[in-house]
């Protein structure tokens, strides 16, 4: 339970210890600050504690956003100051900081003090003093909500007819939308599965329930997909749907009763990648079945949307924190932004989440997974190079300088494993603001045209990962602060994605491109975890995970030696799923262990279209 503490006599006829308690609040009364530290200190460290102005009027939402939210440590909206755990003894320091400056045993916010309206009320002061002594103390966007402290008889009447005339469910469920996001998503799912957040939230369901059933069911509808029957198409279709509405829904049930956990950051950041690529394993499975092989045309779609995530990812990365962020390019952009319907193009040219997963379904229904799988890579190819290029002017024509940080982040999203790490301790540093990238592109090239040129089973295969170990070491012996520096991860995953892809493909071996499709599901995955990591300000995996699973350049050598020295029948693809196995097992193990810890980030996808 956590506790509320009125700074002073409740208001008659008030409902604010109700509306208190109904959001979870135990209430005391302390008549000063004096009382107030007193009562403070018997909570138990553990808890969340509130300190509130009896005086307040405003919304129970105002209220529930500024107290409830689990994503920060302290917040505060007029009137209401919470802590968490991590922030008492900062609140702690702060209202003794309080009590000495006012006078203990003076009542908290007496009217008519000579202080500013945020600083009128003790909650006020002591978010000012736990800023100023860098405890930083969030402060939602409120909108249309009322939250004040009214100083008079007057002013109080204003308020509460400011409350009556401003419906605050009604901005809750707007508020449980995302502020941006795609064309289908806003316009053909939110309308209604808001509603849905809604019902979920009056019953109890909690926003891992609805993520959980949004997996189940987009594997059931892979499920169905494998049966190879226009039936079980058209179920797969409509199943895919409904597992996006609650993929919609799970977020939204987040934002309307402020759910956020560690373990909801961390299945909502997998389980939509999860879905995706179970559902094209699915339609390849269906299509085996009808005689059609298509699993190289899952795996390319696979490769391809993995890759464009880590452009979208490596590009922020090295950009969100660069000083002197500006670019004609970027100034182009904001003033599209001004024009509605550019925006809504742009958004849908990058076929999000959205509008991708509507495309698979109604393909899926209607035609035949060949088809699904050629649109996808068309789309997403055309998607991929549109973004590629606008970010690629961005970085051309900003004047910025990079962070530590940043240059940081594009290390740990290039996933060096030891080789690579004792090129770059032992190796040459190439000078050049663009070496990096091209070292990395003709250690890729070399590798790619070894992989689509050289017969399988070819000894070159092996010189060709060799030399691309000793471009990727070169590539990231320097700090990645160059403008063009954040092409760095994407073209080694690539590197890698591609050439097991190539590899399984020429084999025509039996099982091998199922089974390259399980080994690249599971770098994948390591590599997604990778980026909500470092997005939660955590850091990248530890490095001892790393160099167990080889790094980016030791996996694609493993690849190609397999490939050279196994060629039966039935050898290589024994050997890439054991492979798979092994890094799955590996990759997996590690990362529940971090997203179930007390120091994993909550971090939730806010804006992204994914």
């Amino acid at each position: 339970m956590s506790t509320a503490i009125l700074t002073g006599a409740p208001v008659p006829g008030s409902s604010l210890q109700d509306d208190l308690r109904s959001l979870g609040f135990d209430v005391q009364t302390a008549a000063d600050v004096t009382e107030a530290a007193r009562l403070l200190s018997a909570v138990p460290a553990e808890s969340r504690v509130a300190l509130v102005d009896p005086r307040f009027v405003g919304h129970v939402h105002a209220l529930r956003l500024g107290l409830t939210d689990p994503r920060f440590p302290a917040a505060t909206v007029p009137g209401a100051l919470t802590a968490q755990p991590e922030a008492r003894p900062a609140l702690v320091r702060a209202l003794r900081t309080t009590t000495e400056a006012v006078g203990a045993g003076v009542p908290a916010g007496p009217p008519g003090t000579t202080v500013t309206v945020t600083d009128r009320t003790v909650p006020g002061r002591l978010a000012a003093t736990m800023d100023a002594e860098g405890t930083a103390v969030q402060r939602p966007e409120l909108g249309s909500l009322v939250a004040t402290v009214p100083a008079d008889e007057a002013a109080r009447a204003t308020a509460r007819s400011g409350v009556a005339a401003v419906d605050d469910e009604a901005v809750r469920l707007r508020g449980a939308v995302k502020a941006r996001d795609g064309f289908f998503t806003t316009y053909c799912i939110s309308p209604y599965s808001r509603y849905l957040a809604r019902w979920c939230a009056r019953r109890g369901f909690t926003p891992n329930q609805v993520t959980t059933a949004s997996l189940l069911t987009a594997l059931v509808a892979a499920g169905c997909a494998a049966t190879g029957s226009r039936g079980g198409y058209v179920a797969a279709g409509l199943l895919l749907l409904f597992s996006f509405v609650l993929d919609c829904t799970d977020g939204q049930l987040a934002r309307y009763s402020l759910q956020y956990s560690t373990m909801g950051a961390w299945l909502d950041a997998t389980f939509d990648r999860a879905k995706e690529y179970a559902y094209y394993a699915g339609l390849a499975l269906g299509a085996a079945r009808g005689g059609d092989d298509v699993w190289a045309l899952a795996l390319g779609a696979m490769v391809l949307q993995s890759c464009r995530h880590v452009i979208d990812f490596s590009f922020n990365e090295a950009n969100h924190d660069a000083v002197a962020n500006s670019s004609p390019t970027a100034a182009l952009s904001d003033k599209l932004d001004s024009v509605g319907w550019t925006v809504w193009v742009r958004r849908m040219i990058v076929l999000p989440i959205g509008e991708r997963w509507a495309m698979i379904a109604v393909l899926t229904a209607l035609t035949t997974p060949r088809i699904v799988f050629y649109a996808l890579l068309v789309g997403c190819a055309f998607a991929a190079c549109y973004t590629t290029a606008g970010r690629l002017l961005r970085s051309l024509t900003r004047k910025a300088r990079r962070t530590d940080r940043a240059a940081q982040a594009l290390a740990d999203l290039a996933d060096s494993g030891p080789v690579a790490e004792l090129v770059a301790a032992r190796g040459p540093r190439i000078p050049g603001a663009w070496s990096a990238p091209v070292v990395a592109v003709v250690g890729t090239g070399a590798l790619i045209a070894a992989a689509l040129q050289q017969p399988f089973g070819s000894r070159q295969m092996i010189a060709a990962a060799v030399f691309y170990a000793i471009c990727s070491g070169i590539a990231v012996a320097r700090p990645l602060k160059g403008a063009l520096d954040w092409l760095v991860p994407p073209v080694f995953r690539a590197a890698e994605y591609c050439t097991i892809l190539i590899l399984a493909a020429r084999s025509d071996i039996d099982g091998a491109l199922p089974a390259a499709f399980g080994l690249v599901s599971a770098v994948a995955y390591h590599h997604y975890d990778t980026v909500y990591r470092i997005r939660g300000g955590t850091g990248a995996p530890p490095q001892w995970l790393v160099r167990t699973i080889g790094g980016h350049e030791g996996r694609t050598l493993v690849v190609a030696v397999l490939a050279a020295v196994l060629t039966g029948a039935s050898d290589f693809t024994v050997a890439l799923t054991a492979l798979a196995v092994a890094v799955a097992l590996v990759v997996l193990v590690e990362s529940i262990r971090f997203w179930v810890s007390s120091g994993a980030p909550a971090v939730h996808d806010e804006g992204e279209l994914a």
